[in-house]
Parts: structure tokens; C-alpha cells; sequence
């Protein structure tokens, strides 16, 4: 069981890596907008969906607001604190970058009959809810739009 699950984790960062690739941007890029596709967030739960230290994630944001898919806003609950959104230019490509994602990552299970990927992901999915693993990507079951401000 170690060695799939550790190999199918090597699998899809393979998969996610080539598309960030592809679409001009890093991984930790692409983890940062798919993050930012549900609503802003400060930058205190930014680095704790994203597993970052508050160094790397400024790092981080800078060079995505440089590339100006991201903007820093006040928060208007803490005029001290500052949320992370998405640009309209930054949505447009996050909204293609998930997609294409989604459909290579579908595909890797593409040998496997329904009731098997039906198995896979419950089994997967009750992993991940076992360790509280923060939502870095959306469930495509639950749709985009469902988490959009």
C-alpha cells in the first residue's frame, strides 16, 4: 500500500507539474490559483492550505501578482491583514489550467470500470478526510461555480 500510494502521489505531481508547465506557470503557482479559485484568503490561511512558511508564501504571491494573476486587497475585517484574489486574468487561466488538469488526471484511471473508480475514490477520499488535508484542489464533483464569491 506505501509504495502505490507514494508512486500515484509521484503520478499526479507528474501530471500537475506538465500542465502548470504548459500554461506558463509553476506548480506552486498552479496550487496557489486552484486554492484561490473558492474565494480570497489571507495569507495566514494561505500558508496553512498551501503548507508554506510565511517567507516562501510571500515569495510566492509576489511572483504571482508580478505575473498579475493575483492582487493583494485590505481585509475589511482586520485593516492590518491583507486577502489574496484572483485577477480577471489570473480566473481566465486558473478556470483553463483546473480544467485541463482535471481531465489529465481523470485519465489516469481511464483502465478502470466505474464501480472500480467509484472504489478508488471513496478509499481516497476517506484517506484524505482521515488527515485533514486542507482543500488545495476543488472536487470536481462539487463544480467551480459552487465556490466562487
Amino acid at each position: 500500500m506505501v509504495g502505490a500510494l507514494v508512486r500515484s502521489a509521484f503520478l499526479v505531481d507528474a501530471v500537475y507539474t506538465g500542465s502548470a508547465r504548459e500554461y506558463g506557470i509553476t506548480q506552486q503557482q498552479g496550487q496557489l490559483l486552484c486554492v484561490l479559485m473558492a474565494r480570497p484568503y489571507g495569507m495566514g490561511e494561505l500558508g496553512t492550505a498551501l503548507g508554506l512558511a510565511k517567507s516562501s508564501l510571500t515569495g510566492l504571491v509576489d511572483r504571482t501578482e508580478r505575473n498579475g494573476l493575483v492582487r493583494r486587497m485590505s481585509d475589511p475585517q482586520d485593516t492590518r491583514a491583507v486577502r489574496v484574489t484572483l485577477t480577471p486574468r489570473g480566473r481566465k487561466l486558473v478556470d483553463e489550467f483546473y480544467a485541463e488538469t482535471c481531465r489529465r488526471i481523470d485519465e489516469l484511471a481511464a483502465g478502470l470500470d466505474a464501480t472500480e473508480r467509484d472504489t478508488l475514490a471513496g478509499l481516497l477520499g476517506r484517506v484524505v478526510v482521515d488527515n485533514k488535508v486542507p482543500m488545495v484542489f476543488l472536487d470536481t464533483d462539487e463544480g467551480v461555480a459552487d465556490h466562487r464569491d
